[in-house]
């Protein structure tokens, strides 16, 4: 069994960006970053703080808008993103999620300047993926993340069979089409997904994301599998762990991401990935930028 260490394939995208980050400036475009956050969730709180930090590391910009609940409503808060798509200092925005229930959260992404669309979750960067892996642009973070693993260890995806144990439209739905997109097999179950080990015994390569801790069981994984856990969880101690119980299925993996210090942390770098991405999509001189 080999782990899939999120800490090390991100800091060689960190590594990366930073480069890319600075032939920007040099060239004086300083890439910035808005993220939104309306109430104090204290996990987005948390999320919030990991993102300014890596937006340090690679020397992005990053501007938080904080607002109490009472402050926003659906029409202010499409107000405000408004005013930042047409703000051309700011290259990136995130609304973070969840937004408090009186706010309709489809019409906030809706809001969002595809272009400026960092989390990928605008119609426009979704329906792109659905036409082939070139057209991929501002794709979700997760999906992105768990793709720049399977790159970085070379995990084959051409002809594989892969399962996905979870449909949302945030991880689910995506890798399912950038997994497409690369010629695999693919098949998604969900919570009506009748004798689930059924399907996930057969996977080359399975990725859960149900949020449900130690769903996935050795019995129900295939010797040599690839086994990607995007799964955060606490358990009855307080201990962060994911959708898979790491002890006994990594027995039987080729390749396993730990939880903690797998699909989260690279979800967060490419999250500045698409900052770069954004910016360079909104520079006129993008043609002069080396390594572009």
């Amino acid at each position: 069994m080999q782990l899939m260490d999120g800490k090390t394939v991100s800091e060689e995208l960190y590594g990366r960006l930073r480069g890319q980050v600075a032939a920007l400036k040099e060239k004086d475009i300083h890439p910035k970053l808005v993220i939104i956050l309306v109430g104090d969730d204290q996990a987005s709180l948390s999320y919030i703080r990991s993102k300014r930090k890596a937006s340090e590391k690679i020397g992005v910009q990053a501007e938080v808008l904080s607002y109490k609940p009472g402050e926003m409503n659906t029409k202010s808060l499409i107000a405000k993103i408004h005013e930042l798509n047409t703000d051309k200092t700011v290259n990136g925005i995130l609304v973070q999620l969840p937004l408090p229930s009186h706010i309709y959260t489809p019409e906030i992404i809706k809001a969002i300047d595809p272009n400026k669309d960092i989390d990928g979750f605008t119609a426009y960067n979704l329906g792109k993926m659905f036409i082939s892996a070139e057209f991929e642009d501002l794709v979700p973070c997760t999906p992105l993340g768990i793709i720049r693993m399977l790159e970085f260890y070379n995990v084959p995806l051409e002809g594989i069979n892969a399962v996905v144990v979870g449909a949302s439209n945030l991880v689910g739905k995506p890798i399912a089409t950038m997994l497409l997109n690369r010629r695999a097999t693919v098949t998604i179950c969900n919570s009506r997904t009748k004798n689930l080990a059924s399907h996930t015994k057969k996977a080359d390569l399975l990725v859960v994301a149900v949020g449900k801790a130690g769903l996935i069981t050795s019995d129900m994984v295939k010797e040599g599998a690839v086994v990607v856990d995007v799964g955060i969880n606490r358990n009855a101690d307080g201990k962060l762990v994911g959708d898979v119980d790491f002890e006994s299925v990594s027995k039987k993996a080729s390749y396993i991401t730990p939880v903690p210090g797998g699909c989260g942390l690279m979800t967060v770098a490419c999250l500045m990935e698409n900052v770069y991405k954004a910016t360079m999509k909104q520079c006129p001189a993008r043609k002069t930028v080396p390594g572009t």
